[in-house]
């Protein structure tokens, strides 16, 4: 047990990272920058509550991540629905944001100033590009095709303020929706399916620092005749 024992030191910097950098244990200072604070002193107690929020939501994670068993092994889903409940636990006591709901609010803080319906939807396929997402299905182009129907209807570009207009590219979205199967109520299940995408990523990631700091131990002098553990065996509790 001495190999994975002395494995700790450097598995609790790679893992302890992680769980504070990552975006899902992040808070985003721009949170706290909505209002320019008047006087230096009011600044510095808004530095301090965000430090201390951060402290709070960072300890309240490590907390939940100490007392868990997570296992890393990224192609057994049985270890990436446990680690992806885990996270969905430490989002809900931490009052971090999911994933959907970080995009949610990018688009949100994106888009907010933006007056009309071209404008709004060629930022969001920018959005899309800019993170590595691809259109298998062909959505943005069926969009712009509606969008293109309703201007021609109404013989001006549409405005989001608009409200009938709008309402008239809602219902063509719609029938997008249903053309390609998309339902509301099954958004639930969409974001279930993507928090388990991430888990897996993340377990991915664990599992791939987890093995380079085993083969650079194993490559020193004193791990020579000792066997490298399974990664399966090794207990994250203990790296954090």
């Amino acid at each position: 047990m001495a190999f994975p024992t002395r494995l700790i030191s450097k598995s609790r910097q790679l893992y302890g990272s992680q769980a504070i950098l990552r975006p899902d244990v992040a808070v985003p200072v721009r949170f706290y920058s909505k209002e320019a604070a008047p006087t230096a002193l009011q600044g510095d107690q808004i530095l301090k509550d965000v430090f201390l929020d951060l402290k709070n939501k960072v300890e309240t994670a490590l907390g939940i991540l100490k007392k868990e068993k997570i296992t890393i092994d990224p192609d057994d889903p049985a270890a990436v629905s446990h680690y992806a409940n885990v996270m969905k636990t430490v989002r809900e006591k931490a009052g971090l944001l999911s994933e959907s709901q970080r995009i949610q609010s990018t688009i949100q803080e994106r888009t907010e100033d933006i007056p009309d319906a071209r404008t709004y939807l060629l930022t969001l396929k920018e959005m899309r590009i800019k993170r590595g997402l691809s259109d298998k299905l062909g959505a943005e182009a069926m969009m712009m095709d509606a969008l293109e129907k309703v201007e021609k209807e109404i013989k001006k570009p549409l405005m989001r303020d608009d409200k009938k207009s709008m309402a008239l590219l809602m219902t063509e979205f719609d029938k997008i929706n249903k053309k390609l199967g998309i339902r509301k109520e099954d958004l639930p299940k969409y974001e279930e399916q993507l928090e388990l995408k991430i888990a897996k990523a993340q377990l991915e990631e664990l599992k791939k620092d987890a093995l380079e700091a085993m083969e650079t131990q194993s490559k020193r002098e004193e791990f020579k005749d000792e066997p490298v553990p399974d990664v399966k065996s090794l207990d994250v509790r203990n790296f954090i």
